[in-house]
């Protein structure tokens, strides 16, 4: 159990799927808001088992403790709704 995420990157233009397990869920969902734009650092890039794969993209982000979630409030790129 865990709480799946969506990431979509706006320069490339392609989603990259993202688990977060149960045991942090807690800890990252203050930071995490519908709809908002936010900058992820510290996280692992693993190959994605096509047995959980919901998406095209091969890879998906996983965080792990040094995991840090920030909110862009100013200079935020517009992404297209229909992305």
């Amino acid at each position: 159990m865990g709480i799946t995420v969506l990431f979509l990157d706006e320069k490339v233009n392609f989603v990259i799927h993202e688990i977060i397990s149960a045991g942090r869920a807690n800890h990252y969902m203050p930071s995490l808001k519908a709809g908002s734009i936010v900058k992820v650092d510290r996280f692992e890039v693993v190959r994605c088992s096509s047995m959980y794969k919901i998406i095209d993209h091969s890879f998906f982000i996983r965080f792990i403790s040094p995991t840090i979630i920030d909110e862009v409030i100013t200079g935020a790129p517009e992404i297209k709704l229909h992305s």
